[in-house]
């Protein structure tokens, strides 16, 4: 067996994808991973956990790797005085529609590329075509084991596709995935996490380092809630147990309630 890719989860439970026939081998696994720069994300203690030095060892050099080319990354983003925001939810839960109101209403205001990230297919790319937005797309699945995520390694593979120089934003559309894409550094600047209505009350504590890690959480699909049971004064609790003082926007990308709001955000982002 040919074993590819390796992280962790904030559980603690290891996964190997497999580049030959992608299988999965699930286990605990210790972390000690000692890079540290302002980047740095919290993804769980794992100090209760025991395994093998060579584990943590293998875990140490791949986590390493990524946040070193991470920096490389951030480095080039600096030099061209572009500004990087990683754009992570579930699958579903709106991210290229936001992604879409987003870029329109910010023609004129700020130059946008984006790096958009999916196991198969250009569907979500496809959907961004025809707003003057350079698309730089990456599969996981062509070379990169199919992950469901985005690292450090498959974002820079993208920047070739970028004019950087004539940029002033980056927005990173990551996998959709509540777990994976938060462990892994990818040079952003920041990170904002879209969570719709429809996905239930309990999801911060089901998935705590992916709101943790987040600097703005989008409140999406604000329209459906007269339709809906959902406690919304609960997930905020839930929510501000995780990440007490985590930025909210309350989003509709159909009505468009809250969607200004967040271009306010992005360009106080690239103003600064």
């Amino acid at each position: 067996m040919k074993v590819g890719r390796f992280h962790y989860h904030a559980d603690g439970t290891g996964h190997v994808h497999d580049q030959e026939d992608d299988a999965h081998d699930h286990g605990p696994h210790d972390h000690d991973h000692d890079h540290d720069h302002d980047h740095h994300r919290d993804v769980g203690d794992h100090t209760g956990y025991q395994t093998g030095g060579l584990r943590v060892d293998v875990l140490e050099q791949i986590l390493g790797e990524n946040d070193r080319t991470a920096d490389d990354n951030r480095a080039d983003f600096r030099r061209a005085g572009v500004r990087v925001v990683n754009f992570m939810s579930s699958p579903g839960a709106g991210k290229t529609t936001i992604l879409r109101e987003t870029l329109i209403r910010l023609q004129g205001l700020l130059r946008v590329g984006v790096i958009e990230g999916d196991i198969e297919t250009s569907i979500d790319a496809d959907r961004l075509s025809g707003l003057g937005v350079p698309v730089s797309l990456v599969n996981t699945a062509n070379g990169f084991g199919g992950e469901c995520h985005l690292d450090a390694t498959m974002v820079r593979s993208a920047l070739p596709r970028l004019p950087l120089d004539d940029l002033d934003l980056v927005v990173v559309e990551n996998v959709g995935n509540l777990v994976c894409p938060a462990e892994f550094d990818i040079g952003e600047d920041v990170r904002a996490m879209i969570y719709a209505v429809t996905e239930g009350e309990e999801k911060p504590l089901k998935y705590p380092v992916m709101f943790r890690s987040a600097d703005v959480v989008l409140v999406n699909k604000m329209d459906l809630m007269p339709y809906l049971d959902l406690d919304l004064d609960l997930f905020y609790r839930n929510l501000h147990d995780i990440h007490p003082h985590v930025e909210t926007i309350e989003t509709s990308a159909k009505s468009g309630v809250g969607i200004d709001e967040w271009c306010a955000w992005i360009v106080k982002l690239c103003q600064h």
